[in-house]
């Protein structure tokens, strides 16, 4: 590491609030699926920005549309239309199969949107307002006060308890504990269907099911795809998998691919007896220049079979880390589907060691709950690249 890389990472530790406890390492540009730092290291990224790169680093038509809508306009503000608004929230609408958008800013402004969404149309069908959620351990929705309430982890909870009262928390993957926890005033249950943060643990199709069966009762589901959505689990939206459909989906990150923007979107149903006027707003949220990059990526995604490559090669990707599993004693479990995986490792192996070890050969790796380490490439990766990174993660795990 230069000294120039070392004074520039003292400077920002000086300025900066120190909620973060970044890695050494500053990046400089990417290229493909691959970041450069500012002494020219390149690394394989296996982490894309916490799974925001979905179309990886430099794609030209990608940057000539946000570009093109730099020189246009940036911002109007929601008192009125733009031209990229519709075309960017019909495509959503198409590909999820909801009826109703709402762009935010991220995705924690995204979870509570759904949450006063929820919350409102139980005002309006039962004329109260003490309605309940039911959210699960290990989950993660958000920082924000709102978000935290619903986010199952409880180092991340406890300096800023009390939090909204009226949320309660099953277990994932167990309908019985979940059952246990309905009562004549739940509203809600909001879930992801692949956990990421909490360890990337897959939803059954049994679990979904008995989560389907509670809108009898006049439960909603609100699905938390921030990290799981945008193709990674190798359908568009990870529902789509089980044949369900949510009242309320929430998605960022690779929505936007670099560019801050978040989303909830409803059933018809759901939004004419919900939000109204006056219920909920947002200054930047779906401004033209964020909705410019929502409509561009949308576009690739269908017309490049962004999705279908993930299936292609996520074969390989589960077949190089089961190979990793079998070689290094350290791994636990193989975990995820998709490009939206982890490797669970034992105790005398600690996660954050491995992705340290990672930076210092070349590939960039996350964490997780669990002691997990946590793997989301750029949905453009080749099987090729895969395999190399694969390789290196062996090599450091041996």
């Amino acid at each position: 590491m230069s000294e120039q890389m070392t004074q520039y990472m003292d400077n920002a530790e000086k300025v900066l609030l120190h909620t973060y406890n970044r890695f050494p390492v500053t990046f400089e540009k990417g290229e493909g699926v691959c970041l450069y730092d500012t002494d020219g290291k390149k690394y394989l990224d296996f982490a894309s920005g916490i799974g925001v790169m979905g179309l990886g680093y430099g794609n030209r038509e990608y940057a000539d549309a946000l570009k093109s809508q730099i020189d246009k306009i940036t911002h109007v503000s929601n008192l009125f239309y733009s031209t990229p608004l519709y075309p960017a929230a019909d495509r959503l609408r198409k590909a999820s199969g909801m009826d109703r958008i709402f762009f935010t800013n991220s995705g924690t402004e995204a979870i509570e949107g759904a949450m006063k969404a929820a919350k409102k149309f139980g005002y309006t069908r039962d004329g109260v307002a003490d309605h309940e959620i039911i959210a699960f351990n290990n989950s993660f929705h958000g920082r924000s006060l709102g978000a935290l309430s619903v986010t199952g982890t409880k180092h991340y909870r406890d300096p800023f308890e009390k939090l909204i009262p009226g949320i309660s928390f099953a277990d994932f993957n167990d309908i019985d504990s979940v059952n246990a926890l309905v009562t004549d005033k739940t509203i809600a249950v909001i879930v992801e269907p692949i956990q990421g943060e909490g360890g990337i643990n897959v939803a059954t199709p049994e679990f979904m099911k008995g989560l389907d069966d509670l809108r009898k009762k006049g439960i909603l589901l609100i699905f938390d795809e921030v990290q799981c959505g945008m193709g990674r689990s190798g359908s568009m939206f990870a529902f789509q998998e089980y044949g369900i459909k949510p009242d309320i989906l929430v998605m960022a990150k690779a929505l936007g691919c670099g560019v801050p923007v978040g989303a909830f979107a409803l059933t018809e149903e759901i939004a004419e007896k919900s939000l109204c006027p006056g219920d909920h707003g947002t200054t930047y949220g779906g401004n033209p220049f964020v909705c410019a990059a929502v409509d561009k990526v949308l576009e690739i995604y269908e017309r490049d079979g962004i999705v279908a490559h993930v299936n292609e090669v996520a074969p390989v990707f589960e077949k190089c880390l089961n190979d990793i599993a079998q070689s290094c004693e350290c791994v636990e479990a193989v975990k995820g589907k998709g490009l939206i995986r982890g490797l669970k490792l034992k105790d005398g192996v600690k996660a954050a060691d491995v992705m340290k070890k990672g930076l210092e050969e070349g590939i960039v790796l996350l964490t997780a709950e669990g002691n997990v380490l946590r793997m989301l490439p750029p949905l453009v990766m080749s099987a090729a690249e895969i395999e190399e990174g694969c390789v290196k993660i062996k090599e450091i795990l041996m």
